[in-house]
């Protein structure tokens, strides 16, 4: 499983976001900032079902996931949303050819339709058209036409600062006339739906501060002379690396990445040893994480490819070191510093598909194809684009006057240190560009200050999302007429009778969607006014229509279950079975849905809180699971030791907010809401939060709109008052009441 910093505020943040939410996100951080950490947790431990893909075999083997051509099933060429095309566009795709060409399995349906969370890794590389495509396919197959991606969480991954989608001229003078830039950001479904722009800021990679402040200014097209001048310190044309010191070369182009590591290896005494790597299944070799044929030999220089596993991590994705010895099959590997020697062994890179599984309503990865080589790669060069996502302590940097937008950036920030950079060419300022339009788009990132208050509402959105979906019963009702229609070609013994049960069960189910409708609109009234009224109508409301929509579901699920032990007698029947069973896995999932539904207004009426709320109800989402939310609700109160206690103690003990918020690794914002939360006991003073002068200003703004929440009020008052300054005088206020 993989760890994470719990120091590390914004990854904290995203977390909640993707776990807590159903908003579309966009997550990005400078090099070394934790991004494929990130990827990795969610994958590991997230509770929707998911899938994660990337737009090349490479980058999607990496993150663990598959391609997204492979798993939306994309045609080649442009995409025309909602276009003809006309006589000189006949490379493109427009909606109508697409579902023409769209052979999708009734198991990739299913697929499609359980979806709840899409993470596409390595964004930067992915086309506008792409998204857009992806867009319609998830409306239409999940019969979603009017929700953006028919109602699935999409979490983008990447670096736009880094190296620019590639998009052959042709294309883009077919695509020009749609969209503003082959950015994935100029979608047009993200331009109705944008996503939260978020950003991972503590750097892992580096700890310079000056060579931090130079990596920013050229990413942001800010490097000065004295930035340009500072790396000169580290220009050595003709510079030859002592041998063992384990530089490895970042230049432009495959060619003389190749070439370089060629004759370096042709400069060793003896013959090479050749390992073949093996193939099975299905597996691309365009997307081999490691040569096929690797040709080593003893004093070679290499890398690994791949993350050690198990607890004592001895190598990472880029670690460089040199090979000892090699002994038939077995090679040994030292690094520098390190007088023991590494026996490498062979690892296995496994190619996957997602499969759903109804039985235990999971998005399964099955393994479809394996590569199996040893984890190296000769290191004496590379080119920039390949290192992408690699750590060196030393590097050369061969680039000429060839550097494209982002290659500056992208090869000096994967150095730990200027003390290991050394430059072959000097550094132009012309070199050093970033696209105007990913600039203009990361202005859309949201303040530290508002992260919070964006991330409680869309909390309270998605627990609004959560319990209307428990009530809807469109998708159930779609399932059991589907398998009424069945009996069309379905063969089973008593044929009639099974038909005549089966109409009735549906005449059951059909008087449910339009109830569900009306209730859920009675639902969506309460959920917004369920702060003023401490959500006590809304749980009545959830508890009686719980008790009314059980019951429906018990009668049905009573009768299918009496048609289900008539059939087991009867020959021939196993299949007619196995579809009687999934219809009970529906049938018992919905109420297990409004179960969890019941639970989490009760949740509400105690006051858990809402991110601890939903926190556990995706961690127990099974039927067993309903009680221990139960519990929480009932037995949720503050503890002398939970972390708002913690940090009103710091602060009667003298220490400033600024002062717990560096001793607690918080945000100051996070121990303001810590310390407001005792205003109403007169255990804080509102003057603490809040400056004298701007408590009567923000009284006034509340009682001019009648406000009982923080948004209204912050937009009247503007910057100049923060969301944690009106939350004190809301909470001063209750008291006073």
């Amino acid at each position: 499983m993989a760890s994470i910093d719990v120091s590390n505020t914004h990854f904290q943040q995203a977390l909640r976001f993707v776990n807590q939410t159903n908003r579309h996100i966009f997550l990005t951080g400078k090099a070394g900032t934790g991004k494929t950490t990130f990827l990795r947790y969610i994958r590991e431990n997230c509770f929707k079902k998911m899938a994660v893909v990337a737009p090349t075999g490479v980058a999607a083997i990496n993150a663990g996931g598959t391609t997204l051509h492979s798993f939306f099933q994309l045609p080649p060429g442009p995409y025309l949303p909602n276009r003809q095309s006309n006589a000189g566009e006949t490379r493109a795709i427009n909606e109508h050819t697409l579902f023409k060409n769209l052979r999708l399995s009734s198991s990739k349906r299913e697929l499609l339709q359980e979806l709840e969370l899409l993470v596409i890794d390595e964004v930067s590389m992915m086309r506008a058209d792409t998204v857009d495509a992806i867009d319609t396919i998830l409306r239409h197959f999940r019969r979603q036409l009017l929700v953006p991606f028919g109602g699935v969480q999409v979490v983008y991954i990447g670096d736009l600062f880094q190296l620019p989608p590639v998009v052959h001229q042709e294309d883009w003078e077919i695509l020009q006339s749609v969209y503003k830039s082959p950015f994935f950001f100029d979608a047009l479904a993200l331009q109705q739906n944008p996503p939260v722009y978020l950003e991972l800021k503590k750097i892992y990679r580096q700890n310079e501060a000056d060579f931090i402040q130079i990596l920013n200014n050229i990413r942001n097209n800010k490097a000065t002379t004295s930035d340009l001048a500072r790396l000169h310190h580290y220009y050595k044309p003709g510079f030859e690396p002592p041998e063992g010191e384990n530089y490895i070369v970042l230049t432009t182009h495959n060619a003389r990445a190749d070439q370089l590591n060629r004759q370096e290896l042709e400069k060793l005494p003896g013959k090479s040893s050749v390992f073949e790597g093996e193939l099975t299944g299905d597996f691309n070799e365009r997307s081999l994480p490691a040569e096929k044929t690797l040709k080593l030999k003893t004093g070679g220089q290499v890398m690994f490819t791949k993350n050690d596993k198990g607890e004592v991590r001895r190598y990472f994705n880029g670690k460089i070191g040199t090979i000892s010895r090699i002994d038939g099959n077995k090679i040994y590997i030292k690094f520098r510093d390190d007088d023991h020697e590494l026996l490498l062994e062979k690892e296995t890179w496994k190619n996957i598909r997602y499969n759903y599984n109804k039985e235990k309503d999971e998005i399964e990865e099955e393994e479809s194809g394996t590569f199996t080589q040893y984890p190296v790669r000769l290191a004496w060069a590379i080119t920039i684009h390949k290192s992408q996502g690699l750590t060196f302590s030393k590097a050369i940097i061969d680039a000429g006057a060839s550097f494209a937008p982002g290659q500056v950036y992208v090869a000096l920030s994967r150095l730990t240190s200027l003390e290991g950079l050394v430059l072959y060419s000097r550094i132009h300022p012309q070199s050093i560009y970033t696209d105007g339009r990913v600039l203009h788009f990361a202005q859309t990132e949201i303040d530290d200050d508002d992260i919070e208050e964006q991330l409680l509402q869309e909390q309270k959105r998605f627990a609004g999302i959560s319990l209307t979906r428990a009530f809807d019963c469109t998708k159930l009702v779609q399932s059991i007429s589907t398998h009424y229609e069945g009996y069309a070609h379905r063969q089973v013994p008593d044929k009639n009778k099974a038909i005549e049960w089966a109409q009735h069960i549906l005449t059951q189910a059909q008087t449910l969607p339009d109830i569900s409708e009306k209730f859920n609109k009675q639902l969506t009234f309460l959920i917004a006014d369920g702060e003023t009224g401490g959500y006590t109508k809304l749980h009545e409301r959830v508890s009686a229509g719980s008790a009314y929509f059980t019951g429906s579901l018990d009668q049905m699920l009573a009768s299918l279950r009496q048609h289900s032990n008539e059939m087991k007698v009867k020959k021939k029947v196993k299949k007619y079975l196995k579809e009687l069973h999934n219809l009970e896995l529906d049938l018992a999932r919905k109420k297990q849905q409004i179960a969890q539904a019941l639970l989490l207004s009760a949740g509400l009426v105690k006051r858990l809180p809402l991110s601890e709320l939903l926190r556990q109800a995706g961690e127990n989402k099974n039927p067993e699971a309903g009680n221990e939310i139960a519990t929480a609700a009932d037995t949720a109160k503050p503890k002398k030791g939970d972390t708002c206690h913690i940090s009103l103690e710091m602060f009667r003990e003298g220490k400033s907010i600024a002062e717990i918020a560096r001793a607690r690794e918080l945000t100051t914002g996070t121990i303001e809401k810590h310390l407001i939360h005792f205003i109403p006991a007169g255990e804080i003073k509102i003057t603490d939060i809040v400056p004298e002068e701007k408590i009567g200003i923000i009284q006034k703004a509340i009682e001019d709109t009648a406000a009982t929440g923080t948004t209204p009020v912050k937009e009247k008052l503007g910057n100049e008052f923060s969301y944690n300054e009106i939350r004190a005088v809301i909470a001063y206020l209750n008291r006073e009441e």
